[in-house]
């Protein structure tokens, strides 16, 4: 139990880094089935994937991508059947995992997912689990604790089916050595580079070729539609500046939520663990008991013994080594018989056998940190900051409604929409259709702005949800169609492409032709780099199909050369010796056959995967 903490708190770290963007969690049972109403798009073993779940995991992809990209970022990359196909087959997919797994009888415990979520430091304060930070920090993903602990249990159960796999790949010795042998190879080269830039003045480039590219690439020289709009924007936040709390509201809330002011009761303990599973047979139960009863016997004979008996006789390696010690805890942080136990101890008292799915404890209290509450003074600006922030949302709730029929009943003017909520009517720069940027411009937002509604029948947008508790909407002032630049105003820049593609072209001959040369026995004059030493993963800036031709070249005859054309020219190697890598100590070659049965493993899970989904009946339905 404890040693599961430690080794899971990795992963519900990137667990948490991801909840912003949950591709991989997916089959949280409550939160799906409010979508079984909805249009299914596909079916895994009668299990439903819903229209709504699809949705959310294209939207998740698309951000994704976004942070990935930044502005290289296209909309549009994800509006194609290949795209969409393949967040469905991984939707799928996952269901499958965690369907298999279920069938294998992997399971994790309620009380496991409370420890790893109360060991996350996203989650603490003061090095200590704080419940309203927690809430708070799922609160900011649009998410609560249930549905993020049943989205953690779910993951963690597939980790353990992909475990399985993964954890037992396989790599003999020979092959290991043959890695090895090659990653370490050294092989010895000096470098001569044929720049183009000085075949530049050679090229010649007619204006018929500008023609002929221009035409055969319109592509290149689309500029997408373009708008620039007015915007109305209403939101909560700007809102609080009119909610006015009274003291005695601030008192009120104070006096009925004190648990949310002060730090509950903590104790800290030690225990010796005689493990025994719940499923074991009565014998061994038994075994484990009498050998309990003798423990505790020297226990309460000795309480100074605690800790010695502790590291001599406790089955929990985790904390054995620390004499039993298991640091402080609060409420919910252990196993119910466990806490029950240990919260009805005073400080020094060792408790009686308890019981658990894990053996038998027997527990000592070390310390005790009393619970207490902070003082009104202190913690008065966080409460005026919470209510103004509530009495903010329901105004905006309010009027959220009369805001979006305003906008819609005089859709020739956002002026009655503004003057209704206090908010001022701002303009944007030119907005590029498929091309979200900050807020608050999001995907939905910017394709509103480009409907036929507001593009052609001048229409005020509606009042579009960008944020929570946010809405805006938008009205044309300009607009560009899309269109394709003029060959005048682009035939400079293709001139110039032209011209560095002959360059590059003249630099290839003369670099094909001195690689011929060489090959020949001549020696054509060049300028030959320095010699380096190389090896297949550590090359400097050599082109990576230019690393290939060298480790690929036989080695029998030195000097030998290879050639490849590169961005800048053409660059010619001289290889001049190999060098077997020297023998691995045995810390490195355990690294190579880790890595090696890593990759095994996970072409294992592949390959189980792919032969879990040929037996299984999954019915894509997506259009």
């Amino acid at each position: 139990m404890f040693d599961f903490v430690r080794e899971k708190k990795r992963l519900v770290q990137i667990v948490l880094a991801v909840i912003i963007l949950p591709f991989a969690f997916w089959g949280v049972d409550s939160y799906n089935r409010s979508g079984n109403s909805a249009e299914v798009v596909a079916t895994v073993n009668g299990a439903k994937i819903s229209r709504q779940e699809f949705d959310e995991a294209l939207g998740q992809q698309q951000e994704q991508l976004r942070q990935m990209m930044g502005g290289n970022f296209d909309a549009a990359m994800l509006d194609n059947p290949e795209m969409k196909r393949a967040v469905l087959d991984n939707l799928a997919a996952q269901r499958l995992l965690l369907e298999s797994a279920k069938v294998a009888g992997l399971s994790v415990t309620d009380q496991q997912v409370a420890q790893l979520i109360a060991g996350i430091d996203a989650f603490q304060q003061d090095g200590k689990f704080d419940k309203s930070r927690y809430e708070a920090a799922l609160a900011s993903r649009n998410m609560n604790p249930p549905m993020f602990e049943a989205r953690l249990h779910e993951d963690l159960i597939r980790q353990q089916m992909r475990d399985v796999y993964v954890q037992n790949g396989y790599a003999s010795n020979g092959v290991v050595d043959n890695i090895v042998r090659l990653n370490e190879q050294q092989r010895t080269v000096s470098v001569a580079t044929i720049a183009s830039q000085p075949f530049l003045a050679r090229a010649q480039v007619a204006d018929a070729a500008v023609q002929d590219y221009y035409k055969q690439n319109q592509n290149e020289f689309k500029v997408p539609e373009q708008a620039r709009v007015e915007y109305v924007q209403f939101s909560a936040d700007e809102l609080q500046v009119k909610a006015n709390v009274s003291e005695e509201e601030l008192h009120r809330y104070y006096d009925e939520h004190q648990q949310e002011f002060g730090t509950p009761e903590e104790r800290r303990a030690a225990h010796i663990l005689i493990a025994v599973a719940a499923a074991a047979p009565q014998s061994e139960q038994d075994a484990a008991k009498v050998k309990a009863e003798q423990i505790l016997q020297q226990a309460k004979q000795n309480p100074d013994r605690f800790s010695e008996l502790a590291k001599t006789n406790s089955e929990d390696p985790g904390s054995a080594t620390n004499g039993g010690d298991l640091g402080f805890f609060g409420r919910s942080m252990m196993v119910k018989p466990f806490e029950d136990a240990a919260y009805a101890l005073k400080q020094g008292e060792i408790s009686g056998l308890v019981k658990s799915d894990f053996g038998y404890h027997i527990i000592k209290i070390l310390a005790i940190k009393p619970s207490q509450v902070q003082p009104y003074a202190s913690v008065r600006e966080g409460i005026n900051g919470k209510l103004r922030q509530q009495k903010a949302t329901d105004l905006f709730a309010e009027q959220a409604e009369k805001f979006s029929n305003t906008v819609y009943e005089q859709s020739d003017t956002l002026k009655p929409a503004a003057e209704l909520v206090g908010a001022r009517i701002e303009q944007s720069g030119w907005l590029v259709k498929g091309m979200s940027v900050a807020q608050p411009w999001t995907d939905k937002m910017m394709q509103a702005v480009f409907s036929d509604e507001a593009v052609k029948n001048k229409r005020n947008t509606a009042a579009i949800e960008v944020a929570a508790n946010t809405l805006v909407a938008a009205r044309i002032l300009e607009h560009k169609p899309a269109s394709v630049r003029a060959l005048s105003d682009v035939q400079q820049a293709i001139r110039q492409k032209l011209t560095q593609q002959q360059a590059l072209q003249l630099a290839a001959e003369q670099g094909k032709a001195a690689l011929a040369k060489l090959q020949g026995g001549d020696k054509p004059t060049l300028s030959w780099s320095p010699v380096q030493s190389i090896t297949r993963a550590r090359f400097g800036d050599l082109d990576v199909a230019l690393v290939r031709q060298i480790f690929q070249a036989n080695g029998d005859k030195f000097p030998e050369y290879v050639g490849a054309e590169t961005g800048q020219g053409y660059v010619l190697v001289r290889i001049d010796a190999v060098k077997q890598g020297e023998t691995p100590d045995e810390m490195k070659r355990m690294r190579y056959a880790q890595q090696l049965r890593q990759l095994t493993g996970e072409e294992l899970f592949q390959a189980y995967m792919s032969d879990a989904k040929k037996h299984a009946n999954i019915e894509l339905k997506l259009q």
